[in-house]
């Protein structure tokens, strides 16, 4: 059934719930109510997922500003945003999950959870440049909001810190967007690849590459970029680490993706020893610091700076070797770490409620207690560290596969970030789950219904796609290789 509008529909329905929550309901009905907007836009976001490619989802609003301004409501979707959009309905469910006990303030935070999940689905169906910027910038509200009121330790600066990071980076974007205006008279990111070779421009189309790619690597994050990720995670609410971990990252390697390489193909080509080298720092370093952390969550945090790494050096790819194979690799690296990383974060959120400490020496001996939450935490970490059954080997070795050829040196030292990966995550587990009980965690139960759904939903897509990965992989290689065929892209 052809669903017309079911782009505006899947920004919009969470966008309306959010003001729905907000002004009619309180604590519990906001709970519940948020629960089942989220169930609908799962399923919204599904159907768009395995639908898009039967019907024409495009909409298109010109009249929606002046003439002499072509700024258009535009949405649409392909292969690279599909498998993006079905995640953020995914995750979104998760979140509201991983918010079922938060006391304080409760109906804001669903109100700024639901509104989380509608901007993002605008960011990744947004085809006017002007639009994708919007929805990008609106992004940030949610957030800065979710971590320094719902948040922990130095909430408030580590809010700031993010805040003032992408507004940073999204500055050097928007210069970005309208120097491409300003050349080639559109907004319209499906016309741009064509047109930006034959436009003069009033910078240099290298700055202009590096000024776009900029305002996207502050979001992956790229090192050194990276400092504000560590912070805003250790500091905030599980759903808001879940979200952010599992789709607003995933912004900066949409953007990299649908932007630079799609619209600057040429130098992507020339600078993609950069993001080589950029994507090999990454996980070397991002890979030794995790294993220095004792903090939970700071270890995902950085343990993330390390798996964005494989993003960038998939793209980098482009340049030489299987192109479309190493960025599917990317796009598909992307999609996995949504759902690892958000069951990483999930898990931990649930056993700090339940021990009230991040501080690995002072866990341990928990799965005799636990026995949920640590099958949970081994099946994401083993998925992190890439055990082949699981989607996080899936994507990896797409990246390797696609990326040596072109890059032969950064994909073998990029291969021992894998050995650094799988030594933290072990010993994360080994002290923080196993190990002799502790006497203070005697009474601590395990996981209750509620927190076993969400666990379940990851579990079983960590799984599936590791199992079948062309249920997603495929999807992202069509769009991919349409990307790549458009003209101008050579």
């Amino acid at each position: 059934v052809e669903i017309p509008g079911i782009l505006s529909i899947a920004i919009f329905l969470p966008l309306i719930s959010a003001v729905i929550v907000a002004v009619f309901l309180n604590g519990k009905t906001a709970r519940g109510f948020a629960l089942v907007a989220s169930i609908v836009e799962l399923v919204i976001t599904g159907y768009i997922f395995i639908a898009h490619k039967q019907y024409d989802m495009s909409e298109k609003l010109t009249t929606w500003f002046p003439e002499s301004f072509p700024v258009q409501y535009f949405l649409s979707i392909d292969g690279i945003s599909a498998p993006l959009i079905l995640l953020t309905g995914l995750l979104g469910i998760v979140s509201i999950f991983a918010s079922w006990n938060v006391s304080e303030r409760t109906k804001e935070h669903f109100m700024w959870l639901l509104a989380l999940q509608g901007v993002v689905v605008g960011v990744f169906t947004s085809m006017d440049f002007l639009l994708f910027f919007l929805f990008w910038e609106l992004e940030l509200i949610p957030m800065f909001f979710l971590i320094s009121i719902w948040g922990t330790g130095r909430k408030e600066y580590s809010a700031m810190k993010f805040l003032i990071f992408t507004i940073l980076g999204s500055a050097f974007m928007l210069i970005g967007i309208l120097v491409i205006f300003a050349g080639t008279g559109t907004f319209d990111m499906t016309k741009i690849s064509e047109a930006l070779p034959s436009s003069n421009l009033i910078m240099p189309v290298g700055i202009l590459f590096l000024f776009m790619s900029i305002g996207f690597a502050v979001k992956l994050p790229v090192f050194p970029l990276h400092t504000w990720l560590p912070d805003a995670h250790t500091d905030a609410p599980t759903a808001a680490s879940v979200m952010l971990a599992g789709v607003l990252l995933k912004m900066g390697g949409y953007g990299l993706l649908r932007v630079s390489a799609g619209m600057f193909p040429d130098q992507l080509e020339k600078y993609a020893w950069v993001l080589a080298l950029l994507g090999v720092i990454n996980i070397i370093y991002g890979a030794a610091i995790t294993i220095r952390q004792t903090d939970l969550k700071r270890l995902i945090a950085y343990s993330s700076v390390s798996h964005m790494g494989f993003v960038l050096l998939g793209l980098s790819a482009m340049g030489g070797g299987i192109t479309s194979l190493a960025m599917t690799g990317a796009a598909l690296q992307m999609f996995t770490h949504g759902t690892i990383t958000g069951l990483l974060f999930l898990t931990i959120g649930f056993i700090y409620e339940r021990t009230h400490t991040r501080h690995i020496p002072d866990l341990g001996g928990l799965a005799r207690r636990m026995p949920v939450f640590t099958v949970s935490f081994v099946v994401a970490g083993l998925a992190s560290l890439g055990l082949p059954g699981t989607s996080g080997f899936v994507s990896e070795i797409t990246i390797f596969l696609g990326a040596f050829p072109a890059f032969k040196l950064a994909t073998i030292i990029a291969a021992f970030g894998v050995v650094l990966t799988a030594a933290y995550i072990l010993w994360m587990i080994q002290r923080s789950m196993f190990g002799p009980e502790r006497e203070r965690f005697a009474q601590i139960g395990d996981a209750t219904v509620v927190q076993v759904i969400p666990i379940g939903l990851l579990i079983v897509s960590i799984i599936g796609v590791g199992i079948y990965p062309a249920f997603v992989s495929n999807v992202f290689t069509e769009g991919i290789e349409v990307m790549l065929n458009m003209p101008g892209a050579n």
